[in-house]
């Protein structure tokens, strides 16, 4: 089976490594009643008739067991009889494909015994296990003690996608400012990553709170130290949410600053363009004020200079100085009335 570990804790301290599942659940019952005892078995991708067995073995609800077969569930808790079976999405982030990867653990905690199942690599809870068994005082707990654990890990992995996901968006504001012209898909795609993060630890509020009322019906000075940690990560996890949503806010702000430079910069590129158009149309007047001033006197030329023997004023004395005028004086016209009009 896909066992990563497995051992059973007698007041706090490692007891036994059974070679089996059916081993770990008779020595299970054979431990001394006047010790605390309970097993802890690590799972990692199990097939369904691995847990299918497992759920054999401790007697695990249907519902619960379908849950963890099927996977991609939300983090929630709920009790099925004595057994408590928790969801949990840990997350870590891929910087050079900007990615946020969410996890998926569940756990199932009974009176005696603890499965955890993992459906990706991360996190290690060989760490998590070797921390509670260096603080025996606290493994003495029991289930729940391991519960704290867990969430304790997946909640201190969540501050370093925080920072990933920080180190981006300020990346993203050199970029807008920078007018990169990709920034908005990579707005986008962020928004997307912090949304997908969110939904992994947003259920966490409620989820610590049911834990603090359940864990306040058993007695006992250790329980109370129980609580206690865990309000502390109820506390961690509190301000990972409200700086996700501030993350949310910044980038939604972002978008709408981006979308307000690009306009902008639109509307200065389409001023360019109609004062280019303008000064265009300024000289392709002028260029066709000269033209009509030089074509009348070429069009009073071209027709004296046209070869009939009878044509009215070629044997006039005063003919070509009249001509001469005559284009002088029309093309003094139309200089003064394209002046007139600032074509000139």
């Amino acid at each position: 089976m896909s066992v990563v570990d497995n051992a059973i804790y007698i007041d706090g301290k490692r007891a036994a490594v059974p070679g089996s599942l059916d081993r770990t659940f008779e020595e299970l019952r054979q431990c001394p009643d006047e010790g605390r005892s309970f097993c802890w078995i690590g799972l990692l991708r199990p097939s369904p008739e691995e847990i299918q067995a497992v759920a054999r073995e401790f007697s695990l609800h249907g519902l619960a067991v379908e849950d963890t077969i099927t996977a991609h569930q939300r983090p929630k808790l709920e009790r099925y009889g004595d057994v408590l079976f928790v969801v949990l999405r840990p997350a870590r982030y891929v910087d050079p494909v900007e990615v946020v990867e969410i996890g998926e653990v569940h756990l199932f905690l009974g009176p005696d015994f603890v499965i955890t199942v993992r459906h990706a690599e991360k996190p290690d809870l060989a760490q998590v296990r070797q921390r509670l068994e260096r603080e025996p005082d606290l493994l003495d707990n029991g289930p729940y003690a391991v519960l704290y654990a867990v969430l304790d890990k997946i909640v201190d992995d969540y501050f370093p996608v925080l920072d990933g996901l920080q180190d981006d968006i300020d990346e993203i504001e050199v970029q807008v400012f920078g007018g990169d012209p990709g920034v908005s898909k990579r707005i986008y795609q962020l928004s997307r990553e912090v949304i997908e993060f969110q939904r992994a630890v947003e259920p966490l509020a409620d989820m610590f709170d049911n834990l603090r009322e359940q864990l306040k019906e058993q007695a006992g000075e250790a329980d109370l130290e129980l609580r206690r940690a865990l309000r502390d990560v109820a506390d961690h996890s509190t301000r990972v949410l409200e700086r996700i949503e501030a993350f949310r806010q910044l980038l939604a702000n972002i978008l709408q600053v981006n979308a307000a430079l690009v306009g902008q910069r639109q509307n200065e590129e389409m001023a360019r363009m109609t004062q280019a158009g303008f000064e265009q149309n300024e000289q392709v007047k002028r260029i066709s004020s000269w033209a009509a001033i030089l074509f009348a006197p070429t069009l009073i030329a071209s027709i004296y200079g046209m070869n009939f023997t009878h044509m009215p004023e070629l044997a006039w004395p005063l003919g070509y100085p009249f001509a001469v005028v005559l284009m002088f004086l029309l093309g003094l016209g139309l200089y003064m009335v394209f002046k007139r009009r600032n074509w000139l």
